[in-house]
């Protein structure tokens, strides 16, 4: 597996024990539909999430949130679209970010809740 893709699998895996610890409830990980995909899908309460998560080593070229850019935003939206339709969900929804930098002297984590769309 390449380096990114570790990366950002140890990046998913962090933002999962997060949210646990946060109470939410974990239904999906990595859902495709089509060539769309949201890294985590989640329950907070009554509000169906689906959460990006974005990491990066360094901060050089900006923060990993802001590497999320509108077509990815699209992908993500569509992809939402579909769960809910297979999951026959009609009730509130949210866009979260969670960020991740793996720093040299620590792990960074933001949660940006209702982030877009």
């Amino acid at each position: 597996m390449a380096k990114h893709l570790k990366l950002g699998r140890r990046a998913e895996g962090i933002a999962v024990d997060y949210l646990r610890r946060n109470h939410y409830q974990i239904l999906d990980k990595n859902y495709r539909a089509g060539k769309a995909e949201v890294d985590i899908i989640a329950l907070d309460k009554q509000t169906l999430v689906f959460i990006e998560v974005k990491s990066l080593k360094k901060t050089q070229f900006g923060y990993p949130e802001e590497h999320i850019n509108t077509h990815k935003t699209n992908m993500l939206s569509q992809a939402a679209n579909q769960y809910q339709i297979d999951h026959n969900w009609e009730k509130e929804i949210r866009f979260d970010t969670i960020s991740i930098t793996f720093l040299p002297q620590a792990i960074k984590l933001e949660h940006f809740e209702d982030a877009f769309l």
